[in-house]
């Protein structure tokens, strides 16, 4: 009997539960803290500090089903999404893991057994593969397994040997692919024909053996590692029957939910399966914090979004209906995932929203790219319109490639590229992911954090590094970073800045300007004051506990401005992130408009009752799934262990956060709102003060607005009238002022006709006019012509080193003499340019010593034209 895609994942992760993995939840698409990738691409990311050794875990075996996506950077299937059977820009990889515990044998058996028998998959339709120089796992796979020989090939290390990076955990893989029979093209890995679709793989085990250094040496790991990967998608068309993975449970109800709303009837075609693929890509994005923007992650989500609803268009969709997909992909994957179903709203407003500002513009586009492709030589579309369309119309490169494709086109990549390089560093800047797992201090101890309950402790030094390298002291005057084996220091997280102060000792201290962390270790960078410091002394750390104090404050009351924004703005609000120091702090969260200033002022109220309510601050440490049980909302961004902290105010705020705190809330006294806006798209930012810092706040802006009423002789009950008094006034005296100034320039006009000269039988006006503001020019300009009938008129005006130049032609003598030409001719003489119509034009300029000599060549420019 055919099995659904989620009693797949479930049998999956069920499996390897009774084998002693611990099944972890699915880490968002965002990597947490990882600056070296764009999205997450595998499922051992979220891993990746366990196998680097930065960070320790209750247990050694792991099993989840983790969502992915690769649709920018290294890992890039975009372009193929639609066209193949297997391309995807959202996927979901089943994996199981080994921290040091089991290896090849265990991962090779594990893997066979649940194909063969869990899932019961023949035999001779798998194939295997192995590192070419892996004896063990091929000895593995022909001795104990009993796999053919005449069915497993040994590959190169292109395809069978498995890095992070160019440094750091590596080592070979084995591979098994499901043969999908002879009807099908294709052949076994290893032979010509193996690009067919015969022989797909289905399940990647990686050994991770060796640790690679940035000269290419490969140092054996002290703890060999294991590291697999299954599609969820290629599982499900094998046991579904079919080939194709658009052919499973999940993407049919997707793709007939598309054709039901565009009103497509061929259910074959491609367009669908993109659409299909795209709402999935685009509705995690965007659950996990993702907002379509100009740059980095956003900049690839608007791509996708883009290209989804290009094709909705061919399927012919005449309104928005991206959005309407949301609620089928819930329905279909909700459950697996819940965070969908919490965040359904946002999405589904976020793509309303990015679908109708592309709409403005994607029919000007497209018909630009029409008219442009029907009078094409040859098959490449210019680089040049390819970046016309990107640059004025929003079409990404890629969505003109897709297009081009269709025809049979391709388009000029490289002059597209050389084209808009500006805006490419730009999108490509949050692209350019890397980094050396060797450069990073390599730090051989944990730091067990104080800092809760105390703000100074006992403590030794176990380790010290300076410029970057382990040494056995600091002297003097030296900088450098000092590791305790305990300390009240907290280190920079969840957007609580380091603490500082200072480690004291005989003869001296060394003063902590910031804590940071590197795994579990702590990280006191700072500076002596005083003598030699060496590792293994003991010394007393003592923490600023005045600076402690207001960052914990301002860190408890980000907790309640969270609460207070979901109450009065609703439940799509997440934050986005936040810092907090002794000073102040920011908060970035979802919201896609401005706040009113009603729904600030019921925010800052919201606050402050809650700091009045004077909640006592608990915390608790509890199991991750019994905090997100208890209702506790998790911060974006963060990272977090099995084991986590609650932090509870009442009944107004819940949320997982290892940061220092209040210990009531009516510690803090009084928190203010200083400003509103955003950031990015969909995203905004606060910024605000609380106790000591929030008073001030309130008596600096006592005190402005105390000067503000002297100036205006007015009191706190009449400020507004007489502002606005001083407003309109302002105002009139302003238009007055204009007035006066084109009366002037009137006069002067009127003064110059009895100065025109004839050339050629025609009247001609050639003035420099001091004292005019520029734009009086024209009307100066529209009274002379009027005057002369049948004339000639250049009037020009310098202020401040800029000039201002304007001619006039009478109808009559425009084909003889052309506004735009006469005046470009002199703006050239004053480092300027300009342009209108015949009979006007106008043009500016930047050197005003030139213009006396400018303005003398006119006479005879005229004298040749008329």
């Amino acid at each position: 009997m055919s099995q659904s895609t989620a009693e797949i994942r479930n049998a999956f992760l069920g499996y390897f539960e009774s084998k002693g993995h611990q099944s972890v939840a699915s880490s968002p698409l965002v990597p947490g803290n990882d600056p070296t990738l764009l999205f997450t691409n595998a499922g051992m990311v979220q891993f990746k500090d366990v196998f680097l050794g930065m960070d320790q875990r209750p247990y050694t075996r792991a099993t989840s089903s983790q969502r992915c996506v690769r649709a920018g950077g290294k890992h890039n299937d975009l372009e193929n999404v639609g066209y193949t059977a297997r391309h995807h820009t959202f996927f979901e990889m089943l994996g199981n893991f080994s921290f040091g515990d089991y290896f090849k044998r265990e991962a090779i058996s594990f893997a066979w057994e649940f194909l063969t028998e869990v899932v019961k998959l023949p035999k001779e339709k798998l194939w295997v593969t192995v590192f070419e120089e892996d004896d063990e796992a091929a000895e593995i796979w022909l001795k104990e397994i009993g796999v053919p020989a005449d069915r497993l090939s040994r590959i190169g290390a292109k395809d069978n040997f498995w890095s992070m990076g160019d440094t750091g955990p590596c080592g070979p893989c084995t591979e098994i692919f499901y043969d999908h029979g002879e009807h099908i093209w294709g052949g076994p890995p290893g032979t010509p024909e193996e690009d067919g679709d015969r022989y797909i793989e289905i399940w990647n085990l990686v050994f991770m053996q060796f640790n690679r250094h940035a000269d290419g040496t490969m140092e054996p790991l002290p703890k060999p590692s294991v590291d697999t990967g299954m599609g969820l998608e290629r599982i499900a068309a094998i046991l579904q029957g079919v080939h194709s993975n658009y052919e499973i449970d999940i993407f049919q109800a997707l793709i007939k939910k598309t054709a039901e709303i565009t009103g497509a009837k061929d259910l074959e075609d491609k367009s669908l399966r993109v659409v299909a693929d795209h709402i999935r890509s685009c509705s995690f994005l965007i659950a996990d914090g993702v907002m379509p923007s100009n740059e980095g992650r956003g900049y690839v989500l608007r791509r996708i979004i883009r290209r989804a609803v290009r094709h909705g268009h061919k399927l012919g969709a005449t309104e928005t209906f991206f959005y309407k997909l949301v609620a089928e992909l819930v329905n279909q994957m909700g459950e697996a995932y819940p965070e969908l179903t919490k965040q359904q709203a946002i999405v589904e407003k976020m793509l309303k929203l990015e679908e109708e500002q592309f709409a403005k513009t994607l029919d000007r586009g497209l018909t630009i790219l029409d008219d442009a492709l029907t009078q094409l030589e040859g098959k490449t579309i210019p680089g040049e319109l390819v970046f016309k369309l990107y640059d004025t119309y929003g079409f990404p490169a890629d969505l003109t490639a897709d297009i081009a494709r269709e025809r049979d086109l391709v388009i000029d990549q490289d002059g597209f590229e050389a084209a808009m390089q500006a805006q490419r560093e730009r999108a490509q800047k949050a692209n350019s992911f890397g980094t050396d797992y060797n450069d990073a201090i390599k730090v051989e101890h944990q730091t067990r954090f104080l800092g809760y309950n105390v703000t100074d402790s006992k403590a030794k030094i176990v380790e010290i590094f300076k410029q970057g390298e382990s040494v056995a002291s600091l002297a003097q005057g030296e900088e450098g970073i000092i590791i305790l084996g305990e300390t009240p220091f907290y280190a920079e997280s969840g957007g609580q800045v380091g603490d500082t102060g200072e480690i004291q000792f005989t003869g001296g201290a060394f003063v902590v300007t910031d804590t940071q962390k590197s795994g579990n270790a702590f990280l006191h960078h700072g500076y002596m004051c005083g003598a030699k410091l060496s590792v293994g002394e003991d010394i007393t750390a003592v923490v600023d506990e005045q600076k402690r104090k207001a960052i914990a404050l301002n860190h408890s009351v980000t907790h309640l401005l969270h609460s207070a924004l979901r109450h009065t703005l609703g439940d799509h609000i997440g934050q986005k992130g936040s810092l907090v120091d002794s000073e102040k702090l920011r908060f970035d969260f979802s919201h896609f408009e401005a706040m009113t200033m009603e729904s600030i002022r019921q925010v800052d109220y919201l606050v402050n009752k809650a700091i009045r309510d004077n909640f006592e601050v608990i915390t608790k440490v509890m199991n991750i799934e019994e905090a997100k049980a208890s209702g506790a909302m998790a911060l974006f961004g963060e990272k977090y262990d099995e084991m986590v902290r609650v932090v509870q105010m009442g009944d107004f705020s819940t949320e997982l956060c290892g940061g220092t705190h209040a210990q009531r809330t009516g510690d803090i006294g009084f928190f203010k709102i200083i400003s509103e806006g955003g950031i990015a798209a969909g995203v905004r930012r606060i910024e605000a003060v609380s106790g000591p810092a929030a008073i001030d706040f309130i008596h600096s802006l006592g005190e402005q607005i105390q000067q503000t009423l002297d100036l205006v002789k007015g009191d706190q009950f009449t400020i507004g009238a007489k502002v606005r008094q001083v407003i309109d006034r302002s105002k009139a005296l302003e238009k007055e002022l204009e007035q006066l100034k084109a009366k002037m320039a009137s006069q002067a006009g009127a003064d110059l006709i009895g100065q025109a000269i004839e050339i050629g039988g025609t009247r001609v006006v050639v003035a420099h006019l001091d004292g005019i503001e520029p734009k009086a020019l024209r009307s100066s300009v529209d009274e002379l012509k009027n005057k002369l009938q049948s004339g000639i008129v250049f009037l020009a005006t310098a202020s401040e080193g800029k000039v201002s130049l304007i001619a006039g032609v009478t109808k009559d003598l425009t084909a003889k003499v052309k506004a735009g030409e006469l005046v470009n001719m002199v703006a050239m003489q004053v480092g300027g340019k300009g342009g209108g119509r015949p009979d006007m034009a106008q043009a500016g300029g930047t050197d005003a010593a030139a213009l006396p000599d400018a303005l003398k060549s006119v006479q005879p420019w005229l004298e040749q034209r008329l």
